[in-house]
């Protein structure tokens, strides 16, 4: 394969709902036969099938996976199963007119959907004996389903191209039938070493049935470490991501899509801080290969295809200091440890840190003094009550207090600008909207200022039109 001619491109699941947008924004556009190939795509599912897999990623309503998982529901699954074959048939029927690729296009999924039922049944089956534990097996049957949704778009993506005159090929990485369990780079490689990009365009799945377990690490993430490691074991030039926005300066919906900008430039460390808030541009174990291998990244929007997105690299620095973005989360939990006996004592950050990470709980961001010890946590009421009991067992003579707030952060590439922490406590505070906690950190890459969640959308705006509105024309730079 040579190196350094191709791109890796990234679909996102909304995008690959509009079949016609995918062919002719990002597949064709105005590229000539030749222009075509050179190029790998990683596909997600369609927008809302892995949801009706495995459980809503927003509401929590239960997919298949979450019933069968469910000891309670002991057939539930199986009409689930049922209606998700018509789901994705009805998803064929809207993409092909022809009733032959029609025809092949249930034939695959039903294939598969049966072929996950019989294993699911016979699973169950054996589990019915006490020698044999289902919890075990919980997380193969995880991955054994969300692979379903890529396989399913995956394939038929490569017979509508096919159809269209384009060499497309489908690749399956979902280990459907395979014999045996390779590391991930491996199987990458062994996938796409027979691969022509001159003249093949191969569309693969996002899932990668591997031995690392790609659902362990990334859960619902998966497609993100698939395409970063096909783009570095196949040496790319360019990594794209193709979203259905831009990387903003805001979010649109909170500030309004006249005023947000596409960032244009910037670089990983950028990238890590919005991960860190839930915004992922690329989940950061993701970005990692590509950084270490000096891949840049592009995120594009799909709608708008004339627009060269935004270009991450690993040493982009802004021209001059400023504010890239204002970002943000809601439903944040401070759990707060106050104990004198703290003083002097550097053991005791450990022992709740051990407790949180026995929680699995995603910690944001922390603030300590002399005996306190606040931690920012992404989890749930009930996940944090359990919480508090674990760190009362282990500090019975500290005073630990929960609260739920939000953090919002100004973020950029250099934000050495003289006065620009008092600046934004100022624009905060004309709106009457008082700081807990605040961060900034002397790499001065972000500052984090903790909220009342009641002012969340409004101290987004307000940073937003204080920081960077006054100088988007300046923002609005087109990435090379």
């Amino acid at each position: 394969m040579t190196s350094q001619q191709h791109t890796v491109e990234k679909i996102g699941g909304t995008s690959m709902s509009d079949y016609h947008a995918v062919r002719d924004n990002i597949v064709v556009g105005d590229r000539s036969t030749d222009e075509l190939y050179q190029r790998i795509f990683v596909v997600s599912a369609y927008g809302g099938v892995t949801d009706e897999l495995l459980e809503h990623k927003k509401t929590g309503e239960p997919g298949v996976y979450a019933l069968f998982a469910d000891a309670e529901s002991d057939w539930a699954w199986g009409d689930d199963l049922t209606k998700l074959v018509h789901f994705l048939t009805d998803i064929n029927g809207e993409l092909f007119d022809d009733p032959m690729l029609k025809q092949q296009a249930d034939q695959f999924i039903m294939d598969r959907v049966e072929g996950v039922r019989g294993c699911l049944i016979d699973l169950q089956r054996l589990c019915s004996y006490g020698q044999f534990q289902l919890e075990e097996h919980l997380l193969t049957v995880r991955e054994m389903l969300a692979g379903i949704g890529e396989a399913h778009s995956a394939f038929n993506t490569a017979l509508k191209l096919q159809a269209e005159g384009i060499n497309a090929r489908f690749v399956d990485l979902t280990g459907w039938r395979d014999n045996e369990l390779l590391p991930l780079d491996q199987k990458l490689k062994q996938a796409l070493d027979n691969i022509d990009l001159t003249r093949e365009l191969p569309i693969c799945t996002g899932y990668a049935q591997c031995q690392e377990g790609l659902m362990r690490t990334f859960d619902r993430g998966y497609s993100e470490m698939t395409f970063s490691r096909i783009a570095v074991i196949t040496n790319a030039r360019e990594a794209v991501i193709h979203k259905e926005y831009h990387l903003s300066s805001a979010d649109p919906k909170i500030v309004g899509e006249d005023k947000v900008v596409p960032i244009g430039r910037t670089n990983y460390d950028v990238a890590d801080q919005l991960a860190n808030l839930g915004m992922e541009a690329i989940h950061p174990r993701a970005a990692k290969g590509l950084r270490q291998n000096d891949i840049p990244l592009r995120v594009k929007n799909t709608f708008e295809p004339e627009h060269t997105g935004t270009l991450i690299t690993r040493d982009y620095i802004s021209e001059k200091p400023q504010v890239e973005i204002i970002a943000g989360e809601k439903g944040i939990f401070a759990v707060e440890v106050f104990d004198q006996d703290m003083q002097g004592d550097p053991a005791s950050e450990r022992r709740i840190l051990e407790v949180l990470s026995r929680f699995k709980v995603r910690c944001v961001t922390k603030d300590t003094n002399a005996n306190t010890i606040t931690h920012y946590v992404d989890s749930t009421l009930k996940h944090v009550k359990r919480i508090v009991r674990a760190l009362q067992e282990d500090f019975p003579n500290a005073e630990i207090t929960t609260r739920k707030v939000a953090l919002v952060s100004a973020i950029g590439s250099d934000m050495q600008v003289p006065g620009v922490l008092a600046k934004t406590v100022t624009a905060l505070a004309d709106e009457e909207i008082s700081i807990l906690a605040l961060h900034q950190c002397m790499r001065q890459v972000d500052m984090q200022f903790v909220i009342d969640e009641d002012h969340y959308e409004k101290a987004i705006a307000k940073l937003h039109a204080t920081l960077i509105e006054p100088h988007n024309h300046g923002y609005a730079i087109v990435a090379a």
